[in-house]
């Protein structure tokens, strides 16, 4: 942590009311860490042999939460939270509770006999999907997230395509960036424009938004950029690259992270290092029965990861957190 608060004091930020929480209005919830893939970059480790999945129990504390507390944005993630028994369960009972559903697919799970029904079911209720998809080129796809990674993704692509995603209103297809290496996101902008016109010109497929992402090196990450020997050239892109004018846009300070198990946290990365919330016991809080204006104003428990969400233009996980020119 202290890397990261000193950055906070070298701008006289530590006192600064951007750290406290305010109003609650995307809740994020992780269906667990069972995943098609096993990519290099991931924070949750997650693959095929993952045994952390959110419960049907869970996840009716979490549709009473979202009866009880009007929330904008359910954000549905993993690992593949396709996999998840209940996942469908969960969209249909929630679907009705929020302005917007967000489901963050890797893609290729739609291919499998098993999945291949979920594009017809994302379009049935409306689901905005935020799709993995590292880079427009096979080569760079494959080395972060497998071989033939990037082939059966264009092919899920262009089934979602032709439902009418990215093509009708309001069917919402994003794709998101990471850094294949220690390096941060280029502009947003320009990497969405030759996104689009790689992606179209060489494979008639159509997106609405690129996502740009920094990497956080925790877990399997950090294990990838130490096996490269670039973990200290990395932390100290990070440290070096912070950008003050963003601290009041960070996402943790909207969201809230809730884990396989129910339990809380302030941001998705947060939970995958464990640091949940707690009440003044030091006992976990969990969503079962949580009131959200009880955690608002509360300090946001910070880390040395969190350089990442400030370096550059920023990075949340709906993309960079300025205005670019």
């Amino acid at each position: 942590m202290d890397a990261f608060i000193n950055k906070l004091r070298e701008h006289d930020l530590e006192h600064s009311d951007s750290l406290l929480r305010g109003k609650i209005t995307t809740l994020q919830v992780n269906l667990g860490n069972l995943c098609n893939q096993s990519c290099v970059h991931c924070h949750i480790e997650a693959s095929p042999d993952g045994k952390n999945i959110m419960s049907k129990e869970v996840i009716n504390d979490i549709l009473g939460f979202l009866s009880w507390h009007k929330m904008k944005t359910l954000d549905i993630t993993g690992g593949a939270p396709e996999m998840n028994p209940n996942f469908e369960y969960f969209v249909e009972k929630a679907r009705g509770l929020v302005d917007e559903l967000i489901v963050r697919s890797n893609l290729t799970v739609l291919i499998g006999e098993k999945y291949k029904h979920f594009p017809e079911f994302f379009k049935k209720y409306n689901v905005h999907l935020i799709c993995s998809m590292p880079c427009y080129l096979q080569q760079n796809v494959d080395s972060q997230r497998g071989i033939n990674v990037f082939k059966k993704s264009i092919v899920a692509l262009k089934i979602l395509n032709e439902l009418g995603f990215a093509n009708k209103k309001g069917l919402l297809l994003d794709l998101v960036y990471n850094p294949v290496g220690a390096i941060l996101p280029p502009s947003q902008e320009d990497l969405e424009k030759a996104y689009k016109k790689i992606l179209n010109s060489e494979h008639g497929v159509n997106f609405n938004r690129l996502i740009t992402i920094t990497n956080v090196p925790i877990k399997r990450f950090k294990n990838y950029l130490e096996s490269k020997g670039e973990y200290i050239k990395y932390r100290t892109l990070l440290k070096d690259s912070f950008n003050p004018e963003i601290i009041g846009n960070i996402m943790c300070r909207t969201y809230l992270s809730v884990a396989y198990d129910g339990k809380i946290y302030d941001c998705d990365f947060n939970q995958a290092l464990g640091l949940s919330l707690k009440n003044n016991e030091g006992v976990c809080l969990t969503i079962k029965g949580l009131e959200s204006d009880s955690i608002e104003g509360n300090e946001i428990i910070l880390g040395e990861h969190c350089l990442s969400c400030m370096a550059g233009s920023g990075s949340s996980c709906q993309g960079v957190l300025t205005q670019e020119n």
